[in-house]
């Protein structure tokens, strides 16, 4: 149904260019407009409400309306509302942010820079991974490994990063230098009768035998979300991180935790890195980091590539990078209450508790016969509808039924997102057991609406 004439639905139409849509059907479907949110719901502008259950873009950790991040954004715009960090000069909130979040972390003495989207985060840990590899008299070390749907952001580098067609095709990336491995997906991706140990055990040798076949010599680093997010919510096999940092270290590779999605609790840790036994070089991390309630994100710095680092910037009279944001007062505060929320509420705590109730909630629709796979870890999850569960088939156009029962779920009041069949779970991290509750019936009484009209239109396997 077209918007209703001069709505906020047919103006947005008229002069908002929205991310991540097909331009076209959005011209004739118009938007959701969300006016207002509270706690783990938000209401759109015909009074609706919803359960938001990604979380915003699996950013909203602490849900909506927290009122201490408000609080805090409102009094650093009375004290200092704008200042920079160029040329020795520095907000106070902000060193004091770099200081919190670097006691946090699980490195050893990390040096932290700002920047303002996972996006710009990436893109600029592989530049600064270049400028690493410069200072230490190895210019050859410039490739950067990634893998098959990773996703690491849209500029023009971390665009190239990300493993997802949708991020390369029109945009003419990747761009050179970027070698994609394979994606550690077992049900999707093992041989038959493969198990999860030999899946790892495999995929380990063939990162070696690519890294081979380029030259050890010229590969930089290697990038990786410790749990795949936007790709699908892929946890890799038991003994994958452990088998891949192996080979890294032999071929002296810098490793960078990509923690924008799994940072902050996500999945039962502080950090990722922490669940699957990452050892970093680089770290970095966004939307949790300010709960989303600001632009902010970061990247950390071992002791090791920070000194690199420094002496490029002692060499070259200057590190020629940073943004006019980076660091921004605003945003600085509210990330440096968001932290100090966390180490209130211990968000790492609350989702082992919570875990289970999403994640065995979900699984109780692995025998549904439209669901593929169920998986996910902490409060992150994805139930992934197949043609056929015998032979795994996936439905043919992609997205379709995806999209289909992504819509029933908004019907009944929650708010997913589909990867195009894959629906993903990511509710804020303050969401109560009885409201997990609601969205796992809301999903399987969708499911079966699903279902039937799958099967009405002939989209099932015989």
């Amino acid at each position: 149904m077209a918007p209703r004439p001069n709505s906020p639905a047919a103006r947005d139409v008229a002069y908002h260019v929205h991310p991540f849509t097909n331009a076209r059907k959005h011209e004739t479907e118009g938007p959701l407009i969300i006016a207002s949110g509270d706690g783990v719901r938000v209401t759109d502008d015909s009074g609706k409400t919803y359960i938001e259950g990604m979380a915003g873009l699996w950013c909203a950790n602490l849900g909506f309306g927290e009122e201490r991040l408000v609080r805090a954004a409102e009094q650093q715009l009375r004290t200092l509302p704008y200042y920079h960090a160029f040329a020795h000069k520095t907000p106070a909130i902000t060193v004091e942010l770099a200081e919190r979040l670097a006691e946090s972390l699980p490195m050893a003495h990390p040096h932290i820079l700002f920047a303002n989207s996972g996006s710009e985060a990436n893109d600029t840990a592989l530049k600064l991974v270049w400028y690493y590899w410069n200072a230490r008299g190895r210019p050859q070390k410039k490739k950067i490994l990634s893998r098959i749907k990773a996703y690491h952001g849209v500029t023009i580098a971390s665009g190239s990063l990300t493993g997802l067609p949708y991020a390369h095709e029109g945009f003419d990336l990747p761009i050179d230098r970027i070698v994609h491995a394979a994606c550690p997906h077992h049900y999707r991706f093992a041989e038959p009768d493969e198990s999860e140990e030999a899946f790892a055990e495999r995929l380990a040798g063939e990162l070696e035998e690519q890294i081979l076949d380029e030259g050890p010599e010229t590969i930089g680093a290697m990038i990786g979300e410790p749990l795949m997010g936007a790709g699908g919510v892929i946890a890799p096999p038991p003994g994958y991180w452990d088998k891949v940092q192996a080979v890294l270290a032999k071929y002296d590779i810098l490793l960078i935790a990509d923690e924008v999605i799994c940072g902050f609790g996500r999945l039962g840790d502080r950090f990722g890195t922490q669940t699957y036994g990452l050892r970093p070089d680089i770290m970095t991390m966004a939307k949790g980091l300010s709960s989303a309630y600001q632009p902010i994100s970061a990247i950390a710095l071992s002791d090791e590539v920070y000194q690199g680092v420094a002496d490029g910037s002692a060499a070259h009279g200057i590190l020629g990078h940073g943004y006019t944001y980076s660091g921004h007062p605003v945003a600085a505060a509210v990330a440096n209450e968001t932290l100090k929320i966390y180490d209130e509420m211990l968000p790492e705590q609350r989702v082992r508790e919570l875990a289970p109730r999403l994640q065995d909630g979900l699984r109780q629709f692995a025998d549904h016969p439209l669901v593929g796979e169920v998986r996910g870890r902490g409060l992150i999850a994805a139930v992934e509808p197949v043609a056929n569960k015998d032979t795994r088939d996936p439905f043919e156009p992609a997205g379709r039924v995806g999209g289909y029962l992504d819509q029933r779920c908004r019907a009944h009041g929650l708010i997913l997102r589909n990867i195009k069949d894959v629906l993903a779970f990511c509710p804020p991290m303050v969401i109560e057991p009885e409201e997990i509750d609601t969205m796992v019936e809301i999903f399987g009484r969708a499911l079966d609406e699903t279902h039937a009209w799958a099967r009405s239109e002939g989209l099932l396997a015989a």
